[in-house]
Parts: structure tokens; C-alpha cells; sequence
């Protein structure tokens, strides 16, 4: 149990210090980053795919005999999901560049509004990834990693909006860590009430699904659509298929 413990924390901090990643909105020509973005969506969207259907997928079907249950858990990820971007305005990357000279001097409701959707995300993003690695060390390996893939994107979007919602630079990137941190609460949550509830992981795996195959398709996928340029529409097909490459090829190490 303290391995589990160990990685799953090692694994939460990670994923709050990819909040940093908005710095690179300080370093990166505006229009070099407008040009990556879309190809790490890319990334991120095969990745969560790849992970949700090789390796979450035939864990939970592996460790459940209720196909019901499995197929509850997946709807329950997924209208989580939906609720959390219907309701809290969550956003993934939909304009949200920042801005050189913000004309609003005081933060504007969406920028907080970006915050308490963004920091409810991150703390599930802490459960599944603590959820996992109850399952097994692999399984918690490929979901941090499909985590971390999405964050990226996300993160320097988020960043953008807090910046353009009247945020100094030093700010957003202050409260854009403050919120990817409550992953870590998230983490020693489930890792706490594990020891109290048999088999929660169980129901956090097919959770987790729906939520990446929400995230991916809702979300990563429509933000792709926007770009409709041959040469750079292949080159998202590219890295999507990379995404999902990279979740395949985690399967021979297992």
C-alpha cells in the first residue's frame, strides 16, 4: 500500500507542476504557440483515447462480472463531465491566447469562473489517477500519462484565459498552480477512503472513462474541426495517431 501511496502522490505533483506550462505563453512567439496548440489537442485527444479504450477499458472489464455496473460508471463519467462544462463554463483552449495589454484592470467573473471549473477538474484528474494505481502500477502509469498529455493543451489555455480575464502574468500563473493543485487533494482522498470502502477503484476506472472519452470527443475533437486546411488537418491526424501510438506501445511493458 505505501507504493501506492508513493506513486500516486509522485504522480499528483507532476500534474500540478504542469500548471507551470503557462510560462511558456511568456517564452513562445504568439503565433508558434497558436500553430502547436492545436497539434498537442491532437496529442492529447489520442492519448486519452488510447488510454480509456487499451488499457481502462479491459481493466475494468477484467475485475468486474456486472457489465451493468461498468456501463453506469462510463455514463456517469461522462454526464459528470457534461455538467461540469455545462454549468461551471469549463473550457478547453476556445480562444483563450493571452492578450499583450489586457484592457480590464480587475479580473473579469469568467476568469474565476475558468479557476473553480479548472481546479474541480484537476481534483478528479487526482482521483482517477489515485483510482488507478489501486488497480496496478501500469494502469496508474498510462492514466497519469494521458493526464499529463491533456494538461499540457489545457494548462496554456487556461493561462490564456486568466491572463485575457485582467490577471497580471505573475497571477494567472499563480492561481492556474494553485488550482492544478488540488489534484493532490483529490489523490489523498481516494487513497483515504479506499481503506474504508472496498472496491472504490473499481468505480473510478469506468469513471474515468467516460470522462476521457468526454473530454476527448466534447471537447479536443470539435477544437480540431475549427482548422479545415488540408496540410495542417493531416498533420493533427498525425499527432492524434501519435496519441494513441504512445498508449499502445505502453501495452508491451505491462
Amino acid at each position: 500500500m505505501f507504493d501506492v501511496w508513493l506513486y500516486s502522490l509522485i504522480s499528483v505533483f507532476l500534474v500540478s507542476a504542469i500548471s507551470l506550462f503557462g510560462v511558456l505563453a511568456l517564452a513562445i512567439n504568439r503565433i508558434f504557440l497558436e500553430k502547436l496548440l492545436l497539434f498537442l489537442v491532437s496529442f492529447a485527444a489520442g492519448g486519452l483515447l488510447g488510454d480509456a479504450f487499451l488499457h481502462l477499458l479491459p481493466e475494468a472489464i477484467e475485475n468486474s462480472d456486472l457489465n451493468w455496473q461498468i456501463s453506469l460508471s462510463i455514463l456517469s463519467g461522462i454526464l459528470t463531465f457534461f455538467v461540469l462544462e455545462k454549468f461551471i463554463h469549463w473550457r478547453h483552449c476556445h480562444e483563450c491566447y493571452p492578450e499583450e495589454n489586457p484592457v480590464h484592470h480587475h479580473p473579469r467573473p469568467f476568469a474565476y469562473i475558468n479557476l473553480i471549473g479548472d481546479g474541480l477538474h484537476n481534483l478528479i484528474d487526482g482521483m482517477v489517477i489515485a483510482g488507478s494505481y489501486l488497480v496496478s502500477l501500469p494502469l496508474g502509469i498510462t492514466t497519469t500519462l494521458a493526464v499529463i498529455f491533456h494538461e499540457i493543451p489545457q494548462e496554456i489555455g487556461d493561462f490564456g484565459v486568466l491572463v485575457r480575464g485582467g490577471f497580471s502574468r505573475l497571477k494567472a500563473l499563480f492561481f492556474n498552480l494553485l488550482s492544478g493543485m488540488t489534484a493532490i487533494i483529490g489523490a489523498l482522498l481516494v487513497l483515504i477512503i479506499e481503506n474504508k470502502m472496498d472496491h472504490l477503484s473499481f468505480l473510478i476506472v469506468p469513471f474515468t472513462i467516460g470522462g476521457f472519452i468526454y473530454i476527448a470527443c466534447a471537447d479536443l475533437i470539435p477544437e480540431l474541426h475549427k482548422e479545415v486546411g488540408l496540410k495542417k488537418s493531416f498533420g493533427q491526424l498525425i499527432f492524434f495517431i501519435l496519441g494513441v501510438g504512445v498508449m499502445a506501445s505502453l501495452l508491451l511493458v505491462e
